[in-house]
């Protein structure tokens, strides 16, 4: 199991790997533009948020990636509102290494313990091959596909594991 060298922790001053990841072209290929580097080292805070459900996944002391479950309070889908939304970052280095699948597979557990029975969703480009990849060894099966931010977008669900006696 990867988890071996991979840990979930909240935010600590990661504002160094973490503008890496939100000013990269290539994780937000799928996503948009990224934001300029220089306007998110001016908006960023010293000390970052911590709430439950955000993530920072950390591979010997360095911050590889961020998860973040939210509940879809607004989205573009109908299915998808009020239910709990899986989104996750990683720095294009790890990518193909299996640290998202692992990172993801332990948000959700900690999820089904948190709040047992809930749905989750998650949405991708269809042109994201990787994260569609993703999304289904997660379990998350196809909802619909629409059209948004001038490309096919899948929302696929993951209903929850019924619990045995």
């Amino acid at each position: 199991m990867l988890f071996e060298l991979v840990q979930f922790r909240a935010p600590r001053g990661d504002q160094f790997q973490q503008l890496g990841i939100l000013a990269s072209p290539e994780v937000h290929a799928y996503l948009g533009s990224p934001c300029p580097r220089d306007e998110l080292e001016r908006d960023m805070p010293e000390v970052p948020e911590r709430w439950p459900g955000s993530f920072v996944v950390d591979l010997d002391g360095a911050m590889i990636g961020q998860i973040l479950l939210r509940r879809a309070t607004a989205h573009r889908r109908p299915a998808a509102v009020g239910k709990v939304d899986l989104g996750y970052l990683f720095l294009p280095r790890v990518w193909g290494c299996g640290y998202a699948a692992e990172a993801c597979a332990a948000a959700l557990a900690w999820l089904a313990d948190a709040l047992p029975g809930e749905p989750v969703v998650l949405t991708t480009q269809t042109a994201n091959v990787g994260s569609m990849r993703l999304a289904t060894k997660l379990g998350f099966t196809e909802v619909e596909r629409y059209e948004a931010w001038g490309a096919e977008q899948w929302l696929g669900m993951r209903s929850p594991v019924a619990l045995s006696d």
